[in-house]
């Protein structure tokens, strides 16, 4: 088994889904619950399938993958800082402000316009706001748009 780049993003792969994993294991119980679906319950199950897959793509890697460069490098390093000031401002703005916003902007960098990307990711993060905070019984903050 040779070592390649595929192999090594699989092996990083691999520690951070053992981390986020851990870390999902670490949210207190809500008070007075025992139920099966909890806050740890998405984050344990997106932590399985990077689990999973990062375990196929060290023993199975593409036999002739080429890395990116040029304009695909930067627009991943683009998808990256939205993806990190997501997480940071997830509390601060709320989820469906900050979900407009980096939904927003990753679709317009994928190639839509301006306008129709606001749009689908207005309609994304009410939905997702509403299915999770509603239906599944599992808060999101509401941060600028919570009423005192």
């Amino acid at each position: 088994m040779t070592l390649n780049g595929d192999r090594l993003f699989g092996l990083f792969l691999f520690v951070i889904a053992l981390a986020y994993g851990w870390a999902s294991q670490q949210w207190p119980e809500p008070f007075g619950s025992h139920e099966a679906v909890g806050p740890d319950t998405f984050p344990m199950i997106l932590s399985v399938a990077l689990l999973l897959s990062s375990i196929a793509l060290m023993f199975k890697p593409e036999p002739n993958s080429v890395w990116p460069k040029g304009k695909t490098l930067l627009e991943i390093g683009y998808a990256i800082i939205a993806l990190i000031a997501y997480a940071v401002l997830l509390e601060p703005l709320g989820f469906i402000l900050s979900t407009l916003a980096t939904v927003t902007f990753l679709a317009w960098r994928m190639g839509g316009s301006v306008k129709m990307s606001a749009l689908i990711a207005l309609c994304a993060a009410i939905g997702v706001f509403l299915l999770f905070n509603n239906l599944l019984d599992l808060p999101l903050p509401l941060g600028l748009l919570e009423m005192s």
